[in-house]
């Protein structure tokens, strides 16, 4: 394959992408990125071909996911692996197999959704039981 031929990865889009999918609103990456971003800056962010190593490891750890996905995500690719491995024409769920197994980013973003339902839980049984004890010293005063 020639250099002309290769697909160059967009990766603010990917930022965009796995953001999105993850339901967190650029407001809320920007506040996750530290006191000098905001959403505008999240925008600029997302329309970059590239992002410097640095700041991608400081993004991907906001959004809890690897660099490598983001640097690594390619749309196109996904579809035409869904697409070949998905088919109705014989019956058959799965008309491939994978011999090459690759990071799979949905799987990634599942864990992750269950490891911040956990967080969240486990935040809200925090703030019961403080509401609780400042109720109770409100009530011995």
């Amino acid at each position: 394959m020639s250099t002309a031929t290769i697909k160059k990865i967009h990766e603010g889009r990917n930022v965009k992408r796995f953001r999105e999918m993850l339901g967190i609103k650029q407001d809320a990456l920007a506040a996750d990125l530290g006191d000098d971003w905001n959403q505008q800056k999240v925008s600029l962010l997302e329309q970059k071909e590239t992002i410097d190593p640095t700041l991608l490891q400081q993004v991907s750890a906001a959004l809890k996911i690897p660099a490598e996905a983001i640097q690594n995500f390619d749309e196109e690719q996904a579809v035409n692996i869904i697409a070949n491995t998905f088919s109705l024409d014989n019956g058959s769920i799965f008309n491939a197999h994978n011999t090459n197994p690759v990071f799979n980013p949905v799987e990634a973003i599942l864990k992750l959704h269950e490891e911040k339902i956990a967080l969240y839980e486990r935040m809200l049984k925090e703030k019961d039981e403080m509401v609780a004890r400042l109720e109770k010293l409100l009530e011995a005063k």
